[in-house]
């Protein structure tokens, strides 16, 4: 998949406060950024707001729960969602949020795709038990807790996501890699209170990176191409929401298959305990 008219540079990949809009908004969409297959919104709602109802028409779409919690019914399902679950909705079904006692902020994570998957609900906690999901990657300096809430565990066309938490000052998404022929990315900054901020990079070059961005929670980058590592600020964490969007249907939904940094191969990805066993 041919990316190479989409500059990177802080117009285009960067969406500031996306978590500023109370109600159901649309942050990021082929037209709206440098993307073919996603589309990013969130569902910000208040307690005692009358339920948000929609359509997924011909998109799968992912619900993650980001703070508070709410009562998802699809297709005379309902389930509960507390911060960090997540659910997988497929195409052509009517999805309706209700906001629990504290509210509810959610990021909506959406592709189209021709076929239709099974609708899943993905626990956090139960995420927790399981080592190919939840696990430690990196060194000292590159330690981070990262959990795929939507990726081999759940079937489905396009769509990937996860979160993923460094220790604080640390580098996380290091080694550098990159993955642009298959999926295309965003990163979602979650759980950096002030004074917390972070340092985000993309780039096809080393010696004259495209972009560093200073990041805060609620903006988000979207990575059309390259590598893209990002580093905390010391005394702080950083956090994210990834987000992935295959291009091909179900061929191209891979996590960890990933082109590392030449410089920084030797070691591996880090991500391998992730990836699909064959």
């Amino acid at each position: 998949m041919n990316t190479t008219e989409f500059p990177i540079n802080a117009e285009s990949c960067v969406l500031r406060k996306t978590d500023s809009k109370k109600g159901r908004s649309r942050w990021l969409a082929p037209g709206l950024g440098p993307v073919r297959q996603m589309h990013y919104g969130r569902i910000i709602l208040d307690a005692g707001d009358a339920p948000l109802r929609f359509e997924t028409a011909g998109h799968e779409t992912g619900l993650i729960c980001l703070k508070g919690a709410a009562q998802v019914k699809v297709a005379e399902q309902s389930f509960q969602l507390a911060p960090y679950d997540a659910m997988y909705v497929p195409r052509d079904a009517a999805i309706e949020v209700v906001p629990g006692p504290a509210g509810c902020d959610f990021a909506e994570l959406s592709a189209p795709v021709e076929n239709r998957y099974p609708l899943r609900f993905i626990s956090f906690a139960e995420i927790q038990k399981d080592p190919g999901l939840h696990f430690i990657a990196g060194g000292a300096t590159t330690e981070r807790n990262l959990n795929i809430l939507i990726g081999k565990n759940v079937e489905a066309g396009k769509i990937v996501a996860g979160v993923t938490f460094s220790a604080p000052g640390n580098w996380t998404s290091w080694p550098p890699h990159e993955h642009a022929a298959m999926l295309e990315e965003a990163y979602v900054y979650i759980a950096m209170p002030a004074p917390a901020w972070g340092v985000q990079f993309v780039y096809t070059n080393p010696a004259e990176p495209e972009l560093a961005a200073v990041v805060r929670e609620g903006d988000c980058v979207v990575m059309p191409k390259g590598y893209h590592p990002n580093v905390a600020a010391p005394g702080g964490s950083i956090g994210f929401l990834w987000m992935m969007a295959a291009h091909r249907e179900v061929v191209d939904r891979q996590f960890g298959v990933v082109n590392v940094q030449p410089e920084y191969a030797a070691g591996g990805s880090g991500l391998e305990a992730g990836r699909a066993k064959k």
